[in-house]
């Protein structure tokens, strides 16, 4: 038996009195994470320049990608923005016990539906060291314990700001055993079968590696495998607005999965709107694939079949003409990753049908597609971003790591009472008696 199994095992013991910690108690622990992180920067700046420098070799092998390497750098400003999402994390409401509905059965019999935590999460990761303030900050205030892999590229990052996390959520009287710590490869092969101690694995990185996970393990997955992202430039757009926003949802951080990667432009604004955007595009460096109808209007490169179903992750976007917003609302369906989509339109009943009909985890009107993460959704913090249609979907926080239970109350209610010929009737009718058993 491997180490990382026991201490996966461990782990779940643990989530059980981590289930039961007082808001306060966890809100301390958090806040003791977000101090400990502030005083030691000069460590996690250091560890993360041994990662850097490691990385270089494999950015020039191709064995991680440019944007994954820009992933990898932490700074200052990383680092405040890691104590900004604890503190974000310590004023949301504690979800654990909340009450999201209560049913009289009949009288003296109440039937309360209750938050509580899934238990024990496994989260796989590249790059990116700063998924792991975010994870546990959420994990610790929803009561869950974590089991975290990183990729070998961040190793050093990850291991110091785990074991600086780890360490003072310990001294919070949070469970140590709660926080497990995962460095080898060979530990995801080992913790994809513990399917009867992990409830819910949260893979975040490239498509090729999330589908991996999903392939291969029989654990319930949440995560997306891709992040092709569209807007949709309507008949009735403000162009002027529109070029700004579509700039901003492809450069602002291009290497991320809620940047877009596909325009759409309605035919009828096509001569006006592209040669602008297009000319935005080239003063940003961003290279444009368009189609055959695009390059009758701008000079730029041939989009092939393949751009259209392609996560860039880079300064590149394909442009398509379209002729109605049912064909573009189409079009995305087809080739989106259901992540996040846009229009950008003056009309708000256009607006209506786009949202509407658009079935992706986020649907934006005249906003840009960065705005799908967990901070800016006024999460504190996100575990990841769901295309799932089941549990949770979308940029996921505390309440993707939730569940809930049924808790029956009652005073002596048997159910031969309720059976047969004379019965008592059920009542059903909603209950104002507040549940019993909240901290």
């Amino acid at each position: 038996m491997s180490d990382v199994v026991s201490e996966v095992k461990r782990a779940k013991e643990a989530s059980i009195p981590l289930s039961v910690l007082s808001t306060d108690v966890k809100d301390r622990a958090l806040e003791a994470m977000a101090v400990a992180l502030d005083s030691n920067r000069a460590a996690i700046l250091e560890a993360n320049a041994r990662d850097l420098e490691a990385a270089k070799s494999m950015l020039d092998s191709g064995e991680i990608s440019g944007s994954m390497y820009k992933r990898l750098k932490l700074d200052d400003s990383k680092i405040d923005g890691m104590i900004a999402g604890i503190r974000d994390v310590i004023g949301l409401p504690d979800p654990v016990g909340e009450q999201m509905s209560a049913l009289e059965l009949d009288e003296g019999l109440v039937l309360y539906q209750i938050r509580c935590p899934i238990g024990m999460l496994g989260v796989i990761f590249e790059s990116r060291p700063d998924v792991v303030p975010q994870i546990m900050s959420l994990c610790l205030k929803s009561g869950n314990s974590v089991a975290f892999k990183g990729g070998r590229e961040a190793s050093n990052s990850i291991r110091v700001l785990f074991d600086i996390l780890r360490d003072a959520a310990s001294a919070s009287e949070v469970p140590g055993d709660a926080f497990v710590l995962m460095e080898s490869r060979s530990d995801i092969d080992a913790i994809l079968g513990l399917h009867e101690y992990i409830d819910l694995l949260i893979p975040r990185g490239s498509n090729q590696f999330v589908q991996y996970i999903q392939s291969h393990t029989m654990i319930p997955v949440l995560g997306h495998a891709a992040g092709i992202c569209h807007i949709y430039v309507d008949p009735k757009a403000d162009l002027e607005q529109a070029s700004q926003v579509v700039l901003d949802s492809k450069v602002q951080y291009p290497a991320v999965c809620n940047a877009t990667e596909t325009l759409l432009v309605d035919v009828a604004v096509a001569d006006e709107f592209l040669p602008r955007m297009v000319r935005l595009f080239m003063e940003n460096n961003v290279q444009v694939r368009g189609d055959e109808r695009v390059r009758a209007i701008v000079d730029c490169d041939e989009a092939t079949d393949e751009d259209w179903d392609t996560e860039y992750g880079d300064l590149i976007i394909s442009v398509k003409v379209v002729d109605s917003m049912e064909e573009a609302v189409s079009f995305i369906n087809r080739h989106g990753s259901h992540h996040t989509d846009a229009i950008m339109t003056t009309d708000m009943n256009r607006a209506s049908v786009f949202v509407r009909m658009v079935d992706s985890a986020d649907v934006f009107v005249n906003a840009s597609t960065r705005f799908a993460d967990g901070f800016r959704f006024g999460k504190g913090a996100e575990v990841g971003i769901s295309t799932n249609k089941i549990h949770s979907r979308g940029p996921v926080g505390m309440e993707g790591l939730m569940i809930y239970k049924y808790v029956l109350v009652g005073d002596g209610q048997v159910v031969k009472d309720y059976v047969g010929p004379g019965c008592r009737p059920f009542t059903h009718v909603p209950s104002d008696v507040e549940y019993p058993f909240k901290g």
